[in-house]
């Protein structure tokens, strides 16, 4: 810059320090009215503008002032200086809230008054700026066509033939072991071990008696229930299969056994005492559940392809509506041919009366730029007259600050230099003394000493005494829970022998053929979605 223009830049940036909170007034206002939606980043750009209309209208003139505006932002500056020189605002809350840091008629002279009279001529140039957002011109710049130019650069050298080396020959590699593709003896001894087990198994199974005949036995000798299954618990012993479990399973599947086998007692009971046998009666009730189940089958089946039906009755929809799209495309493409050719044309008289305007606003900036030197070398005079005062009032400024900031460090230091005396601060204190507020309770510290040691000594007895206390509900609890466990052990093993009996029972059945059985609505349905197919795939040629 030269000393014109960093005279003035530095004096805007003392009128905007030194009437910091006149400008805040404005700007916070503005954010919070009509630049919500404006960046905080540009908050110093308002302040710069709102100090120059309030301060420095007068010296810069309009002329400067809009030229200004007019580098910056058309679509900021139209919406800032359309808030700041709004009469209602000026006179009501503007005026208010400067009247708090100066006295009101000083505010309303100096201030308010300057900017009611500039606010017509600022409600043109706003007026001007609103223009320009409605109706921007784009201005095309004719640019040189660079030519390029041959580089001079040097011819290399023709480099030499390198000469081939000879290509290195690999050993062969040894082949892998044919172990690798083979599985391991391990795993085939695994699985003969498993199938013996599996063999022994059910021989066991098949060798040994039923659940069943054990308890009719029982219960026609007249043994007490609960003999009965100490005794059936040590008939099983000798297939007991360890199973861990926590505690509620243990409980659970033991309370669960107990009453299977309280079930089982009272139905053997009901059929001793003349009883009718519920089979035939499931027995029934389960071929009805199956004919139900069938009809379930093929009301799914006909909704599937009712689904499907529907699908295809869909397919062929929509490719009559594509056919019909194509149709409608092809004339929209027609009226888009003829649409842009108008366009085309209307675009180039609109580039010829922009190429005119052009060379008129060029002829008018030639003869107004006389009038711009002249008029500028005025205003850097009285802006150089003016930097001298502020410089002045500055100098003057730092002088009283520094002169309150010496006093402050001096205050300082004396307070730090009384804080650093020392202090006698011993007291003695004798422990078997008591404090002397005359509370009843009061005692001294070596009697609070003795007693807390008392209350500790009780306490860790109560302790000792809940622990011994806690051991032996614990084991009696484990010892409960060992004999439930045993209990399922031997009941798994029992209902496994009996789900083998089972197991070999249906493989001696003959096993009966399925025959599949198809509704007449499935086979309506199969032959209207052939059609619908056969439809589709002509239709589909035809596209």
């Amino acid at each position: 810059l030269n000393v014109t223009e960093e005279k003035f830049v530095l004096d805007t940036l003392a009128g905007c320090i030194a009437y910091k909170s006149l400008l805040d007034v404005v700007v916070n206002a503005f954010f919070v009215r009509d630049g919500k939606y404006c960046l905080v980043s540009e908050r110093n750009l308002y302040i710069v503008i709102c100090y120059l209309a309030t301060f420095q209208l007068e010296e810069l003139g309009l002329q400067h002032f809009s030229r200004i505006v007019k580098s910056l932002d058309t679509a900021k500056m139209q919406k800032f200086l359309r808030f700041f020189f709004n009469a209602l605002y000026l006179n009501t809350w503007i005026k208010d809230e400067w009247s708090r840091f100066y006295d009101s008629l000083y505010v309303k002279e100096n201030w308010i008054d300057p900017l009611l009279r500039w606010q017509p001529k600022v409600q043109q140039l706003v007026e001007q700026l609103t223009d320009k957002l409605s109706n921007p011109t784009t201005t095309v710049k004719t640019s040189t066509v660079t030519q390029p130019k041959k580089f001079n650069l040097t011819v290399p050298k023709p480099r030499a033939i390198p000469i081939p080396r000879p290509i290195p020959v690999l050993e062969k590699r040894p082949p892998a072991p044919s172990s690798t593709y083979k599985p391991p003896k391990e795993k085939k001894q695994l699985e003969e071990i498993k199938t013996k087990n599996r063999q022994k198994a059910e021989v066991s199974v098949l060798c040994s008696c039923s659940s069943l005949s054990f308890l009719l036995t029982c219960f026609f000798c007249n043994v007490p229930f609960s003999q009965v299954f100490k005794l059936y618990l040590k008939r099983i012993w000798a297939d007991n299969i360890p199973i861990k479990l926590n505690a509620a399973a243990i409980l659970r599947e033991g309370a669960l056994y107990q009453r299977k086998m309280e079930q089982e007692l009272k139905r053997i009971e009901n059929l001793l005492q003349g009883a009718g046998d519920p089979s035939e009666f499931l027995e029934w009730q389960k071929q009805m559940r199956g004919k139900d189940l069938e009809e379930q089958l093929a009301e799914i089946e006909c909704r599937r392809l009712q689904g499907k039906l529907s699908h295809e009755e869909a397919v062929l929809a929509h490719q009559n509506v594509t056919q019909e799209n194509k149709k409608k495309a092809e004339l929209m493409r027609e009226e888009k041919a003829e649409l842009m050719q108008q366009y085309a044309e209307k675009r180039l008289q609109e580039q010829q009366e922009m190429r005119e305007l052009v060379e008129q606003v060029v002829e008018g900036h030639k003869n107004a730029k006389q009038a711009k030197i002249k008029l500028q070398k005025y205003k850097q005079q009285i802006v150089q007259e003016v930097c001298e005062e502020n410089r002045e009032l500055l100098r003057q400024a730092l002088e009283e600050e520094e002169e309150k900031l010496r006093k402050r460090y001096e205050l300082i230091q004396q307070i730090r230099a009384i804080e650093s005396l020392p202090r006698l601060r011993h007291k003695f204190v004798d422990l078997t003394e008591t404090g002397g507020h005359g509370l009843i309770c009061e005692m001294s510290i070596v009697e609070l000493r003795e007693r807390l040691a008392l209350l500790k000594e009780a306490q860790k007895a109560a302790e000792e005494e809940k622990r011994d206390q806690i051991i032996h509900e614990k084991q009696a609890k484990e010892q409960l829970l060992l004999d439930k466990l045993d209990q399922i052990c031997l009941f798994r093993a029992e209902l496994g022998r009996a789900a083998a009996l089972k197991q070999e029972e249906k493989k001696r059945k003959p096993q009966s053929g399925e025959r599949p059985v198809k509704d007449e609505r499935i086979l309506n349905l199969q032959k209207k979605i052939v059609e619908k197919k056969m439809e589709r795939k002509k239709q589909a040629g035809l596209l």
